[in-house]
């Protein structure tokens, strides 16, 4: 499970920011003005982190979009003091003109600066679920890919009994649309209409 590191007060998200440790080995999110301490990802986890983000970098220079997945950006949602890594951004380098600190600060604040973004669940599940859900709808993020190829989310979300899901939500007046797929369900992204891939391929990546 991911655990706050120890502190007496809330910070800011510029606290966060300064305090981050350089060149680190381990992740960090901050939830509503508390350090997070990532857990340390397993390889499955890794495999469909990589080939999620090889197919979908494969997709948009295919077509030839301005797209690109940065080594390490954190989204910060404007109403509050947090902070969010996910395992593939891919983020709209058209946009980034408009990043008032993007030259000088890694961290993104305009949900028009982010085509995708997919989170590959592990053990904190409620964080992707419910939280960054909640944050990147607020936000505005157009599309989030939820990836539970380990059926470790609740079964509200992944059924009963569980099974490995992959959640697409999609922006519609404001509200997320959230489209389940499974087996060998051809994903359908608003972000990627001609992709070509099922869920139970990028199920297979974590073997």
């Amino acid at each position: 499970m991911t655990q706050a590191l120890p502190k007496t007060k809330l910070i800011t998200f510029e606290e966060f920011l300064a305090w981050y440790p350089e060149n680190s080995q381990r992740r960090y999110e901050l939830y509503d003005g508390v350090i997070v301490e990532m857990p340390l990802p397993k390889g499955k986890h890794e495999r469909v982190v990589g080939f999620l983000a090889s197919q979908t970098t494969s997709e948009f220079l295919r077509l030839k979009l301005p797209y690109f997945i940065p080594k390490t950006v954190i989204i910060k949602p404007p109403l509050h003091e947090s902070g969010y890594s996910p395992d593939v951004l891919i983020l709209n380098n058209d946009n980034l003109v408009n990043e008032p600190v993007w030259e000088d600060e890694s961290f993104i604040t305009q949900a028009a600066s982010i085509s995708l973004a997919i989170e590959v669940v592990s053990s904190n599940w409620r964080d992707d679920y419910l939280k960054k859900y909640a944050d990147y709808e607020e936000m505005g993020i157009r599309e989030y890919w939820i990836v539970d190829y380990a059926a470790l989310g609740g079964r509200e979300f992944i059924g009963d009994p569980k099974q490995p899901t992959i959640l697409v939500c999609s922006l519609d007046e404001g509200e997320y649309r959230v489209t389940k797929f499974r087996g060998d369900d051809r994903i359908v992204s608003p972000t990627f209409p001609e992709l070509t891939l099922t869920a139970q391929q990028i199920f297979n990546a974590g073997t």
